[in-house]
Formats: C-alpha cells, sequence, structure tokens
C-alpha cells in the first residue's frame, strides 16, 4: 500500500460548506506559502461556488485568485469542482465553451480537475474529461453518491467501469451528503477498486458524525485519497480534520508523510480566521454540530435548510415533516435523480409546492418540468411514460445528450461581452452569470478608472519648490 494521499479542503469545500464560500483571496494569501511546503498530494483551491461568490459578493476576479494560488504553491498540484456539462453555473453550456473553460482553467493554474454530473450521466462528461486530458490535466470523474433501491453497489462498480472507459485518470466517491456510514464505505471501495484499474478517492462530509471513520475503513479497504480540511474550519457540514486524519495513520502501512508540527502554523493561521468568522457571524457555531438526521431524511444539509426556509417564507414552517416525506416520492416519480446541486433544489421545490398547494404536480416548476423532460440529462431510472405525459403535456421529452441540441455559443457571448472584456477569461466569467458578471465589470471599471483619475489628478497638481 502506497502512502494515504491528502487533499486539503480548506481554501474551497471547507469555507463553501461553513461560511458560505465567503474566503476572500486577502484572506487566504498569507498562508498559502506554507501551506505550499506540507506536502499536501493536492489542494482544492477553485470551482464549485467559488467563482460565483467572488464576482456577486467579495468583487474579486476569480481568474486572478487562482493565478495568485498558483504563484504562491507552486509544488502543490491545484484542484477544482467542475459540474460537467454544467461547468460552474446552472444550465448547460455547449461543447465548445466547455472545451475553452477547462483550457484557460488548466492554462491558469489548474492540475487536476474534479468533474461530476449531478445525474452521474455519463454523456454530460465525456466532453469536459476529453478537454482535460487534451490540455494534459488530470480529469477525475467524481461519482455522486446517493441512496436508493437503484443505488446497489453493481449500479456504482458499473458506472465507474463506464468513467474508466471514458478516459477518467481517477475515480472519485463523491458522498456530498454524508451518507455513507463506516462499513458501507469499506465495502463500496473495495468493489469499485475491483471494478477498475485507476485510483479512487473518498470524499465525505462530518454532517452525519462519521467522516473519520468512514475514512479509516475505506483506507483498509485500499482507497488512494482522501479529502480533508484543517482542524479550524472542519467539521459540522465540512469535513474531517486534516491533523487527525495524519495522526491516525501516521507510523502505519498508511502514513500520509505530512508533518504534524509543520501543520500547526496552519492550524493557528485558520483558527484566528475562525475567530474573525465567528465573531462577525459568518460563520454559525450551528453549523459545527454533528446533524444525524441525514441518515433519516437522505438529503443534504444544505437542503435540508433551503426547505425550511421555503416553508417559513410560505407559512408553513409546520409542514417540514410532511415535505420530508414527500421529497423522496417526487425523488422516485423523476428517475430518482442523486440529491446534489441543481436536482437536490429542484426536487425539493417541487415537494414543497405539492405539500403547500395541497394537490400534488397542481403547481410545477419550470427547472421540475426540465428535469422530467430531460434536460439535465438521463435519469438513472426511466421516467413513467404516464407520469411524463402529465408533466410535459404536447412537449416531447429529450432522449439525446442536452448539449447535442446547443449550438456553438462562445462567439455569441463574446459579442455579448465585448464592452467589459479586459482578458479572454472575461468571456466564460460572463457566459456563466450573464446577470452578475456585468455589475462586478462595472465595479471593476470603475476601481481602475477612480485610481486612475487619483494618479492623473495628483500628477497635474504644481508642486511649490
Amino acid at each position: 500500500m502506497a502512502k494515504l494521499k491528502i487533499t486539503e479542503t480548506v481554501l474551497r469545500d471547507a469555507h463553501q460548506s461553513l461560511l458560505a464560500t465567503r474566503m476572500s483571496l486577502d484572506e487566504m494569501r498569507p498562508i498559502l506559502s506554507t501551506m505550499d511546503k506540507i506536502g499536501y498530494y493536492s489542494a482544492e483551491c477553485w470551482g464549485g461556488a467559488t467563482f460565483d461568490s467572488c464576482i456577486r459578493f467579495l468583487d474579486e476576479c476569480p481568474w486572478d485568485r487562482l493565478r495568485t494560488i498558483r504563484k504562491e504553491m507552486p509544488n502543490t498540484k491545484l484542484q477544482m469542482l467542475f459540474r460537467g456539462q454544467n461547468m460552474l453555473g446552472y444550465r448547460h453550456y455547449a461543447d465548445d465553451l466547455v472545451e475553452y473553460f477547462v483550457q484557460k482553467s488548466i492554462a491558469n493554474g489548474i492540475d487536476i480537475i474534479r468533474i461530476f454530473d449531478a445525474l452521474n450521466d455519463i454523456r454530460n462528461l465525456e466532453t469536459a474529461i476529453n478537454a482535460a486530458k487534451k490540455e494534459q490535466g488530470h480529469a477525475q470523474v467524481a461519482i455522486s453518491y446517493t441512496l436508493g433501491e437503484v443505488f446497489t453497489h453493481e449500479y456504482y462498480m458499473n458506472y465507474a467501469k463506464q468513467v474508466e472507459s471514458a478516459g477518467a485518470d481517477s475515480i472519485c466517491i463523491k458522498d456530498m451528503a454524508a451518507l455513507l456510514t463506516p462499513y458501507e464505505a469499506e465495502s463500496l471501495v473495495r468493489d469499485i477498486k475491483s471494478a477498475v484499474n485507476i485510483p479512487v478517492q473518498l470524499h465525505t462530509h462530518y454532517t452525519s458524525g462519521l467522516a473519520s471513520m468512514c475514512i479509516i475503513k475505506a483506507v483498509e479497504a485500499g482507497v488512494d485519497a482522501v479529502d480533508t480540511a484543517m482542524s479550524p474550519l472542519a467539521l459540522g457540514t465540512s469535513h474531517a480534520p486534516t491533523e487527525s486524519i495524519v495522526a491516525t495513520f501516521q507510523g502505519t502501512e498508511y502514513d500520509t508523510g505530512i508533518d504534524l508540527v509543520a501543520l500547526t502554523e496552519v492550524r493557528d493561521f485558520f483558527m484566528k480566521l475562525r475567530k474573525k468568522y465567528i465573531d462577525n457571524g459568518l460563520l454559525d457555531p450551528s453549523m459545527l454540530a454533528t446533524d444525524a438526521n441525514a441518515l433519516i431524511y437522505q438529503v443534504p444539509g444544505g437542503m435540508l435548510s433551503n426547505l425550511l426556509s421555503q416553508l417559513k417564507q410560505a407559512g408553513k414552517a409546520d409542514q417540514l415533516d410532511e415535505v420530508l416525506k414527500e421529497v423522496p416520492r417526487v425523488r422516485k416519480d423523476s428517475g430518482f435523480p442523486p440529491l446534489v446541486t441543481p436536482t437536490s433544489q429542484i426536487v425539493g421545490t417541487q415537494a414543497v409546492f405539492n405539500v403547500i398547494t395541497g394537490e400534488r404536480y397542481k403547481t410545477v416548476t419550470k427547472e421540475f418540468k426540465g428535469l422530467v423532460k430531460g434536460e439535465y440529462g438521463k435519469t438513472p431510472v426511466a421516467i413513467d411514460p404516464e407520469f411524463q405525459k402529465k408533466i410535459l403535456g404536447d412537449e416531447q421529452p429529450i432522449t439525446c445528450r442536452p448539449a447535442d441540441q446547443l449550438a456553438p455559443e462562445f462567439e455569441a457571448m463574446k459579442a455579448e461581452a465585448a464592452e467589459w472584456i479586459e482578458q479572454e477569461e472575461d468571456i466564460l466569467t460572463y457566459a456563466m452569470f450573464p446577470k452578475v458578471a456585468p455589475k462586478y465589470f462595472e465595479k471593476r471599471r470603475d476601481r481602475k478608472l477612480g485610481i486612475d483619475a487619483d494618479h492623473a489628478d495628483k500628477a497635474n497638481k504644481v508642486h511649490p519648490v
């Protein structure tokens, strides 16, 4: 057994899980060169919601963030999360944009692209996998792990084989809702390892309190790498603490090779940030509590809070239990989609409508209709044709890969964003967030004009001798 590889998530998923992705580049920059010396297998630092958060809340260029981290961490592989054909947005994009985004991500410093699809539809991953390979990047495909009658080990083994055949360099078991239990993690890893010849990584959250135990059993079963987070931003809806996992395997055949003493400097830095986040209200201590309800309701923690929020807005908070019972029924009707962005929001919102209107599918959201139609891809189980007809009416379902219906759109996006473009990457920023990006671009332009005007004013002043 080779040493266990550690992917550090504190620069991306840890603060996405606990702080709504609000850690800024200025906050993380002072510790980056220290982190670079630790010996992590990779640092997950980009993708997911970081892109959206940078331009929507932090007034920060996500591409500058990546380039800065690359400069400060030259010896560590940088990793990002990428939603296949959805990229970092919430709809399917044409292949030319997906290819261009992958090219630019790798050119700006990304080494490993973790690609996943909410429906585990391999067709939605192929363009991104091929693009990453073309650019000499590492294409890791994440299997969205979920529970349900169709999600057997055979299902996951077959999907893993498809992933390997599609050209993936490694596989990640992505347990986004913290549904894995230790012995299930052990047997699942063993079965997937027996089905493929590429490395397997485990990504699991601490929500249900089982992550560290899952990691131990997965490592004993032969998993090659695991995701962890520095302890100040670990636990709760985040991940198992990096230091604890490093200590667990020290002196064993799985020793990570990481020095616990070296990690203390990184821990001390993030402890100060953690205190700041608690003081300013960004870090809600309740987010750090264990919630074993995840195992009962089988929905991600973020989805649970979203459902409650929707019900409160409708003045129906007392109907949460009914909604939680309705979620699996809606999920079954819509072909058992795994509950991860965006399907968790789609299924959850439809369940809320079904309950508060008092009649199932009296009101159908545009997104739920799209899911049933096939706009997001092929669901794990075929949807009953009668139900499809009820939701779609005379509209015909999509049976091909959804992106096959999309014309190339790079040139159109380039034209639409022309007035704001300062770098080629801005086209991609605009393509993903056409409503938010212009506001960010305008702020950026005003800031530069303000600085320039200030300089010009000072330069034109006559200084007395």
